[in-house]
């Protein structure tokens, strides 16, 4: 069996992923930004996890607080915001925050064009999961092939 990808939780972060056991090693820790990153690339990779829900509440009431995220996110080599909901629902407004759903669509683009952060909207928790699972392990992988390690 491979070595196990070590990869961190952030200590704060209220609903951790359950990343599969056969692939990765997790431990929590306060990190400096983000939600997950990988053990000893904390500087290089992050991951911003958020609910549609959150992201809704973020991007239009904590805007001046997810900026702040954002800015840090934005420093790192590889970093993205992962959402657990579909495009189709923040145009749909499914989110329930009373935020109008153009409002919350247009706060994404820039997050993606002036911070450079992309977001990928995975549709639900499951499939968002797997997605930080991926984006991780090709990290570690680019961070070896480029010798940054």
């Amino acid at each position: 069996m491979a070595d196990l990808l070590s990869i961190i939780a952030d200590s704060r972060e209220q609903a951790p992923y359950a990343f599969d056991p056969n692939r990765f090693s997790v431990e929590r820790r306060a990190l400096p930004a983000g939600d997950y990153s990988l053990v000893g690339s904390e500087e290089r990779v992050a991951v911003e996890r958020k609910s549609l829900v959150d992201f809704a509440q973020t991007v239009i009431r904590a805007r001046r607080r997810f900026h702040e995220e954002l800015r840090k996110l934005a420093a790192r080599e590889f970093a993205c915001v992962v959402v657990e909901g579909s495009l189709r629902d923040v145009i749909e407004g499914v989110y329930g925050t009373g935020a109008h759903p153009h409002a919350v669509f247009g706060a994404a683009i820039p997050i993606c064009v002036d911070w450079g952060v992309p977001v990928h909207f995975c549709g639900d928790r499951q499939t968002a999961k797997q997605f930080v699972e991926a984006y991780l392990e090709r990290c570690a992988r680019a961070i070896n092939e480029r010798g940054l390690g």
